[in-house]
Order: C-alpha cells, then sequence, then structure tokens
C-alpha cells in the first residue's frame, strides 16, 4: 500500500489520506527524493524497488529532484482537513513542497582576542583529586 501511495504522490505531487500513513509516507518519500537527488544508476535501481511506475522515477530523477537539489531535506508538508464523515479518521493532505529553499544566516558572534585573553588568564588552576585528599588528612 505504501509503494502505491509513494507513487502517487510523486505523480501527483499531493494526495489524501489518514494522519497516520501520510507520517509514514512521508518517511519513504524523503528517501525516495534524496535517492533521485544523489541521480546515479544504482539510486535510480533502488527507487525502482519502491516506486512502481517507470515513468514516475524519470519523473523523480529529471523533475523533482533538480527541485530540490539545494534544500537539505523537507521535501513534504503535511496539511490536516479535518475528519472523514464515515468513520471520523483525521484527513490530511501530503504535499510536495513548492517555494524555494532560503537558508537561515547563521548569526557569528565576533569575540576580539583581546576580550579573551584576560578571561584565560583570569582562571586558576584546578588542583588535583590527589591534592585535596592529601590536604584533608592534615
Amino acid at each position: 500500500m505504501m509503494r502505491n501511495m509513494v507513487t502517487s504522490l510523486l505523480d501527483h505531487e499531493k494526495i489524501t489520506t489518514t494522519t497516520t500513513r501520510a507520517k509514514e509516507l512521508r518517511k519513504i518519500a524523503e528517501k525516495m527524493i534524496t535517492l533521485g537527488k544523489r541521480g546515479d544508476l544504482h539510486a535510480r535501481r533502488q527507487a525502482l524497488q519502491v516506486i512502481r511506475d517507470r515513468k514516475v522515477v524519470g519523473k523523480l530523477f529529471e523533475m523533482v529532484a533538480l527541485r530540490y537539489k539545494d534544500r537539505p531535506g523537507g521535501y513534504t508538508r503535511i496539511l490536516k482537513l479535518g475528519n472523514r464523515v464515515g468513520d471520523n479518521a483525521p484527513l490530511c493532505q501530503i504535499e510536495l513542497v513548492e517555494e524555494e529553499f532560503t537558508p537561515r544566516v547563521k548569526k557569528v558572534v565576533a569575540v576580539a582576542a583581546a576580550e579573551v585573553a584576560p578571561a584565560i588568564e583570569a582562571v586558576e588552576e584546578v588542583p588535583a583529586k590527589a591534592e585535596i585528599e592529601a590536604e584533608d588528612k592534615d
């Protein structure tokens, strides 16, 4: 069932399912997209073991993987839709993320060497355990 769902997700780029199935589907789909980003023959054969349609594997390696080449992960999004009418199961929509990835800029705290040197000199040497025991015996 999960193989069919991965194939449908990569083919249609969004599907509606229950929340628990979508969370399990996310794991497999992200692994397949990572294989697509690798792009070698071995990765293509590994993807063919899971994805049932050769056309979908071609789409994965030629279109989807290129879309996510700079993204380090998080290729899917789960949107909660409510509950199903018949059995009240929680439904959600899982889709491939469309917007481009913009990496966050890490804040670098510049510490001057002059500030570090006095701090190093202020640190006293910690006495060894044997020295502490010797002082306690006296």
